[in-house]
């Protein structure tokens, strides 16, 4: 199987501070394959709700993050950009600290739309949550 990636895929620059919720719940990518990428989420105060435990609304943050950033990366960005339609979570178990990592892997890559598999896992590799994430494909405009 060949990669997925439109081109180079630069965790590096893809990290770099910036204004918007992944730098202020401190996501990291992590890693990458042919068919996969991954990203991490720190489990504390930024990301409790009020029982200390993992907020769900959280996890979806983590889990669209991640797959936003996997369709980004499966388009010639010149040509098109990619929105979110739909994301879906089941919590499957709670997290009271440590770091939560999410790993995409694509269900379909379409024209038009991307469906992505998301899952959570805490630090001891226990599945915490599982989402699904649909995006449009959609063609920038030519001015």
């Amino acid at each position: 199987m060949s990669a997925i990636w439109f081109g180079k895929v630069d965790l590096d620059a893809m990290n770099a501070p910036a204004d918007n919720i992944n730098t202020l719940l401190d996501v990291r990518l992590e890693d990458h394959g042919d068919d996969w990428i991954t990203a991490s989420m720190p489990v504390d105060k930024r990301t409790h709700q009020p029982y200390g435990i993992l907020h769900g609304g959280a996890s979806v943050v983590l889990a669209e993050s991640l797959g936003s950033i996997a369709s980004y990366l499966c388009i010639d960005s010149s040509r098109f950009y990619c929105v979110g339609l739909e994301v879906n979570a089941n919590h499957l178990k709670a997290v009271k600290s440590g770091r939560v990592t999410a790993i995409a892997k694509p269900v379909h890559l379409g024209r038009t739309t991307h469906v992505w598999d998301i899952r959570l896992s805490n630090d001891a590799g226990a599945l915490t949550c599982i989402a699904r994430l649909t995006m449009a494909v959609v063609p920038l405009k030519a001015e």
